[in-house]
C-alpha cells in the first residue's frame, strides 16, 4: 500500500552537466504519454524514493542509470540505498529495465536500458508498451505472417460454400431445347476479408471471454485497422487485448472498443531499413529484475521484479534511513578520521 509522506521532500541535487552518459544504445529510456512536471510529482513516495526520482526525472535520455553513477551523483545515499529506492521505484510504477540484443551470430551483444515514466503506469500498460517496442525493434526483420484464411472466421459461410441438402436439392436443369430453361447466374464470392477483421474474429478462439460476432468484427474493425497502420503486426494486437483479461466480461464488444480506444500505440517509424539476410534472428528484448537483473519476460515479472525478489519486496525491508540521521553519522565519522590523524 502507498502511503502519503507529508514531510516535505528533499531537493534532488541539480543534474551536473558532466553527468556521465552511457554509451551509445544503452541508458535512461523516456516513455512516451507521460504527464507535464509538477511540484506533486512523486508525493505518494517515502523521502529517499522521492529524491532519487526528481533526480532521475531530469537526467537526459541517454544517462547512465547504473546503480554506481547514482550513488556517486547522490551523496545522502550509498549504493545499496540507491539499488533499494530503484526496486521501490520499479513496484510503484515509474520504471523499468530490459535487456536488447544486437547484432547476429557471434557478433550478438546485449544493450541494457532503463525505461523510466514520470507518470506511474501499471504492469498492463508496460507490458503493452515493451511489446510495442519489440514489434518496432522486429518491424524490419520478419516479415509479417500471412492472414489466415477466411475459413477461420466463425459464423463466416457462405451460400456457395453451405454444403447442399439431398432432401432440398434442386432439380436438375431442363434440357437446353426448352425455351423457357434458365440456368441461375453464379453466386457472386464475398469481398476478401481484412486482416484486422480476422485479427477481431480470431479473440474469441484467444479467449472466450472476447468472443465476438461478424457484426461486431464489422464494427470494431476501423479502429483494429487502425492499430495496423501505425504499424503493429495482428498478432501483437491479438495480444494486447487479450493481456491481463478481469475474471468476467460482461459485454465483449464494449470492452474490446474501449481497450481499442485506451491502448493505440504509438506511430512507429515506417523508413524502410535494409532487408536482413534469411540466417539473421529477430531482435530480442527483455525485461530485466530490477533488483537482481534476472531477465525474463514482461508477463513474468510483475512490479519490474522477479518471483524471490517481488517475494522479499512483500514482505517488508528495512526503512529509509532519516537523511539527517546520515548527515550526523558522516560528521561523526570525519572527526574520528581526524582524530585518528592528528600526532
Amino acid at each position: 500500500m502507498v502511503i502519503q509522506h507529508h514531510s516535505s521532500a528533499l531537493p534532488a541535487p541539480a543534474v551536473s552537466a558532466a553527468y556521465p552518459m552511457a554509451k551509445p544504445g544503452y541508458g535512461k529510456r523516456s516513455a512516451p504519454g507521460q504527464q507535464r512536471r509538477t511540484r506533486d510529482d512523486f508525493a505518494l513516495l517515502p523521502t529517499r524514493e522521492r529524491y532519487v526520482a526528481g533526480f532521475v526525472d531530469h537526467l537526459p535520455d541517454g544517462a547512465a542509470m547504473s546503480v554506481k553513477q547514482l550513488a556517486k551523483q547522490l551523496p545522502l545515499y550509498g549504493q545499496q540505498a540507491i539499488s533499494t529506492a530503484l526496486k521501490a521505484l520499479s513496484v510503484a510504477g515509474h520504471l523499468r529495465r530490459v535487456r536488447c540484443a544486437v547484432g547476429a551470430g557471434d557478433e550478438t551483444r546485449w544493450v541494457f536500458r532503463t525505461f523510466w515514466s514520470r507518470t506511474a503506469r501499471d504492469n498492463e500498460w508496460w507490458t503493452t508498451y515493451l511489446a510495442t517496442e519489440t514489434a518496432a525493434r522486429s518491424a524490419g526483420s520478419t516479415p509479417p505472417a500471412p492472414a489466415p484464411a477466411a475459413a477461420a472466421v466463425p459464423q463466416q459461410r457462405t451460400a456457395s460454400e453451405a454444403t447442399p441438402d439431398p432432401a432440398h436439392a434442386p432439380e436438375p436443369p431442363a434440357p437446353a431445347t426448352t425455351p423457357t430453361a434458365r440456368t441461375a447466374p453464379p453466386a457472386a464470392r464475398p469481398a476478401a476479408l481484412s486482416p484486422a477483421y480476422l485479427a477481431l474474429a480470431e479473440l474469441g478462439r484467444k479467449d472466450i471471454r472476447l468472443a465476438l460476432s461478424a457484426d461486431d468484427c464489422a464494427s470494431l474493425e476501423p479502429q483494429a485497422a487502425e492499430w495496423l497502420a501505425r504499424g503493429v503486426t495482428t498478432d501483437y494486437l491479438i495480444a494486447a487485448l487479450t493481456a491481463g483479461l478481469p475474471a468476467q466480461v460482461d459485454c465483449p464488444p464494449r470492452f474490446v472498443r474501449r481497450r481499442l480506444t485506451d491502448k493505440i500505440p504509438p506511430q512507429l517509424s515506417t523508413t524502410p531499413s535494409p532487408s536482413p539476410s534469411v540466417d539473421t534472428p529477430a531482435p530480442r528484448l527483455l525485461m530485466e529484475c530490477t533488483d537482481c537483473g534476472r531477465p525474463g519476460q514482461p508477463e513474468a515479472l510483475p512490479d519490474g521484479l522477479c518471483r524471490p525478489c517481488r517475494a522479499a519486496h512483500s514482505a517488508g525491508g528495512r526503512p529509509s534511513p532519516d537523511p539527517t540521521e546520515i548527515a550526523a553519522v558522516k560528521a561523526r565519522m570525519a572527526n574520528l578520521r581526524d582524530l585518528l590523524k592528528a600526532p
